[in-house]
């Protein structure tokens, strides 16, 4: 009996120490976890200039096509492929003897129409006393005029030809119209050129200034005459800043360019206008047909900036969580002006002096309370500038 006792008051006391455990444990899985820790940035306005980049090619201030005009065997080529040349300088010669014949023939013919004006001219003279003394009829008077007229008409006739003979046997030798460099010269001497020919002796490209053709959509037309002042497009274009351009090793050219003339229409296929931008190449480091980016700037005064990975996106809109006074946060939509590497510039939703949450975003929901830890605004951009 007694061990039995025993055995019942170790029961009861076992009991009692497991429910207290039980209790215990229960107690602890209700309680309320620690509000995190998270890094806090406080939205700061700073001056700041960011790049729209547009793809381009390059094209050299006049791109002239050589041709002919006048067909003969190419007797000589005065400059090499790449070579630069100078206005009028010789560039190529046709053989010139079939067109030095022809103007012989017109001089010889414009002499023989010279010696008929004398003849008429003698005619005529010869002809007045006699009408005026009336020993003969004034019919032979009109006739010998209208003769001498006609003699006056060929003479002027072969005159013409003359010039164009003469034009003929200047066009033997092929000048250049521009100062510029040469392009691919496909024919040899010898080869027989024709003015109907599809393929030019060569282009000659003017590039002491550089044409960089690309193409604005319509809402970057529109974004961009809200950006400049001006009554007129021209007006807006003086306004604009130097533009860069970036060539094809991702280097930046050295010179600046100018913006200075907008297609007149949209292109109704690609919905885009043509605009050109102007840099100076005087050392002619580039060349027709290269290609690159133009980089336009658009500065921003003073605008709010906020670090792009304090952001998330839900159904195409952008948000943040704002910090309030009582540590909880709460989303709010913003609207973003531009942007860099790094940074969102802010139109709307947000204002100076206002607190987001830095980062560890992802698990974060409406009315979440969280432990600030500030971070310097100053410091941040010290790290990663603008």
């Amino acid at each position: 009996m007694k061990t039995t006792a025993k055995a019942r008051i170790i029961i009861l006391i076992s009991s009692i120490i497991l429910l207290q455990s039980c209790t215990k444990a229960a107690e602890g899985s209700n309680a309320v976890p620690p509000a995190p820790e998270l890094p806090v940035y406080t939205v700061t306005t700073s001056p700041a200039t960011i790049y729209q980049e547009f793809p381009t090619a390059l094209e050299g201030k006049n791109n002239v096509e050589i041709r002919s005009q006048v067909d003969g065997y190419l007797d000589k080529i005065y400059v090499e492929e790449g070579a630069y040349v100078r206005a009028g300088q010789p560039l190529f010669k046709i053989d010139s003897r079939a067109y030095g014949e022809q103007m012989n023939m017109a001089n010889a013919n414009l002499q023989v129409a010279n010696a008929n004006i004398q003849k008429a001219k003698v005619e005529v003279d010869r002809l007045q006393p006699l009408v005026a003394a009336k020993v003969v009829s004034d019919v032979q008077l009109r006739t010998a005029k209208a003769n001498y007229a006609a003699a006056v008409a060929a003479g002027s006739q072969a005159k013409a030809s003359v010039g164009g003979a003469r034009i003929n046997v200047g066009f033997t030798t092929i000048t250049a119209p521009v100062s510029g460099y040469i392009g691919r010269i496909p024919y040899k001497k010898g080869s027989l050129i024709s003015r109907t020919d599809a393929n030019p002796l060569t282009m000659l490209s003017d590039i002491s200034e550089i044409y960089a053709y690309f193409s604005l959509s319509e809402l970057d037309f529109i974004g961009f005459q809200k950006k400049y002042p001006g009554a007129t497009l021209n007006e807006k274009l003086k306004n604009m800043p130097m533009v860069d351009l970036v060539i094809a090793d991702n280097s930046t050219y050295p010179q600046k360019g100018k913006m200075s003339i907008v297609d007149g229409q949209f292109d109704k296929t690609t919905g885009a206008i043509s605009v050109r931008a102007v840099f100076p190449n005087a050392n002619g480091a580039l060349r027709t047909g290269n290609t690159g980016r133009v980089r336009m700037p658009q500065l921003f005064a003073n605008t709010l900036v906020i670090p792009q990975e304090s952001t998330f996106e839900i159904q195409d809109k952008t948000y943040v969580y704002v910090v309030g006074k009582d540590k909880k946060v709460t989303s709010k939509p913003i609207t973003i002006s531009g942007k860099t590497d790094s940074y969102y510039f802010i139109s709307e939703g947000l204002a100076a002096g206002e607190k987001i949450v830095y980062t560890g975003i992802g698990a974060l929901k409406d009315g979440v309370a969280i432990q600030p830890k500030a971070i310097s605004s100053d410091s941040l951009l010290k790290a990663r500038p603008l």
